[in-house]
């Protein structure tokens, strides 16, 4: 095994770095490019505390996919194991975890980072990513023929090689192939599966090629891309295995490549190649490795790096609107929105987007799940849009009646609060619209709802006591206890109990100063005065 033989000339830096955060750092060796993200997820890739050596790591996977570095596919085609480094040092391409963990009893297969063959002032590399497709594919199906015989459950046994096949000897997985008595498929067999080629960092590279993930035309270039693998993949299996077209191509120079592919691909053969599924990937060290936004077809929820600085995306999608990061930050202080950014709903139109384009689909977006938090450039304020929607909830806690409005933005999360007592003093009923104000701007400002709520939620004073008017609640320690915990409810969904009744009741005054002392849970009287003649 020569590493240095597939990554010679690139410039290497040691750090250290761990999957963990409570476990020891590693010395993990990669490019000098490369983010630190990225020494994280090799140290999660390769178990154990010994020091990590990306060039070795590589050419150990690399050496088991072709034993001399370089070989020769029974097409006659050469694949070269230098090829698959550089795929790996561009972060375009990197092997699944069973590829890295040298498991080939399980389907090996490829994650490829459609964001990296997003080229500046170049548009979407069709021709390199063709290339390095048809690389992946041509690799995987020779490795399958060569350790086809090494697999478990695929033994041949000699005992019955004589003898004519019949339907008891079919196999048990509809993936393996069936023989005949010449040694070729039958021709309603099954293709075998050789491996798996996953896509990940979709929205990364709409954003890259100026396109939004919550539009049409994204949804129609993220087909055509898709479409495009499959096609690629299908190459040489036969008419049968061809998937689906989608009905417009937006990407420049990319129906050149769909029509080529789709003449490779639609060729009648005798002796089909083994098939390679093609899907999306899932959240893991892979994608971290490759430096991906966000996995598979996810959006990206926020326009931030790790570091607090805007994101390569993010700067894509600036760009492509001719808006500086000057002239963002002035929008946003005008009241605008540069940066939309898309939510699970978005998510589920992509995902049947690309329903028909791939083998296996990842699982259905969860149109349950909370809408992540905004997130605001610090010391800068959003402002509500002029119609906005909320609540409006008639409550009263200990027979004091109140009123609770909300205003929301765009995305259903909280930009304001205000909470106005129906019956009390001119100072309360000011005391608590100034308190609303507060926390309204506060809210405006980004500060988190969750803050909020860990702070106020459960805290006692009076009026405290049963609460009408809300099922969310039925006991509060003081209003602000019942509205944060009403607010949890509906915009965090997390219902927070009941505080535990407090026996003998209180004082429900709002304006008691000072609680009455206790001994041993009961309420001490306080010393009777009388009066007193003075001679």
């Amino acid at each position: 095994m020569n590493a240095h033989h597939y990554w010679n000339g690139v410039e290497m830096r040691t750090v250290m770095a761990s999957a963990d955060p409570d476990a020891p750092a590693r010395a993990i060796t990669l490019p000098a490019n490369w983010d630190d993200e990225a020494a994280a997820a090799l140290a999660d890739l390769v178990p154990g505390t010994r020091a990590i050596s990306l060039p070795s790591e590589s050419a150990r996977w690399i050496d088991a996919l072709i034993p001399h570095g370089k070989e020769q596919s029974p097409s006659g085609e050469t694949i070269s194991g230098r090829s698959l480094a550089w795929l790996l040092i561009l972060r375009q391409a990197a092997p699944t975890l069973a590829v890295w963990h040298g498991a080939f009893d399980r389907r090996p297969g490829f994650v490829l980072n459609l964001g990296a063959f997003v080229l500046p002032g170049e548009g979407f590399a069709a021709e390199t990513f063709v290339a390095a497709l048809r690389l992946l594919c041509l690799t995987l199906r020779t490795e399958a023929k060569a350790k086809a015989m090494r697999r478990n459950g695929e033994l041949p046994l000699d005992e019955v090689s004589d003898r004519e096949p019949s339907l008891f000897d079919l196999p048990e997985t509809p993936s393996a192939p069936i023989p005949d008595t010449t040694g070729d498929l039958l021709p309603d067999a099954p293709l075998p599966i050789a491996g798996e080629i996953l896509l990940t960092n979709l929205d990364a590279c709409l954003a890259g090629l100026g396109l939004d993930y919550d539009s049409d035309m994204g949804r129609d270039a993220a087909c055509s891309l898709v479409a495009l693998t499959t096609l690629v993949a299908r190459e040489g299996t036969g008419c049968d295995h061809l998937p689906l077209m989608p009905h417009r191509h937006v990407i420049p120079g990319l129906t050149a490549a769909i029509r080529d592919a789709w003449s490779r691909a639609a060729v009648e053969t005798d002796v089909p190649e083994a098939r390679i599924e093609t899907g999306f990937s899932s959240s893991g060290p892979v994608d971290a490795l490759l430096g991906c936004e966000a996995c598979g077809i996810a959006p990206i929820f926020s326009p931030l790096s790790p570091d607090g600085r805007l994101a390569v995306s993010a700067l894509n999608r600036l760009a492509a609107k001719g808006l500086s990061v000057e002239a963002a930050l002035a929008a946003s202080l005008a009241g605008e929105t540069p940066l939309l950014l898309p939510g699970t709903d978005a998510h589920m139109r992509m995902y049947r987007a690309l329903a028909g384009f791939v083998d296996r689909v990842p699982a259905r977006p969860d149109p349950t799940m909370p809408i992540p938090p905004r997130i605001l450039p610090r010391g800068v304020i959003h402002p509500l849009p002029e119609r906005h929607a909320g609540i409006a909830q008639k409550a009263s806690v200990g027979g004091h009646r109140f009123f609770l409005r909300t205003a929301e933005y765009e995305d259903g999360t909280l930009g304001e609060i205000s909470l106005t007592p129906a019956r009390e003093s001119a100072m309360v009923r000011g005391l608590m619209e100034s308190f609303s104000q507060a926390v309204s701007l506060g809210l405006q400002y980004g500060a988190p709802l969750e803050d909020y709520i860990e702070r106020f939620a459960y805290s006692s004073f009076g009026p405290a006591g049963t609460v009408e008017g809300d099922p969310v609640t039925s006991y509060a320690t003081s209003i602000l206890d019942y509205v944060f915990r009403s607010l949890s409810s509906l915009y965090l969904q997390q219902r927070l109990p009941d505080a535990p009744h407090e026996e003998n009741g209180g004082d429900s005054s709002p304006l008691l100063p000072f609680d009455v002392a206790q001994t041993e849970g009961k309420p001490t009287q306080p010393p009777r005065r009388g009066l007193r003649l003075v001679s």
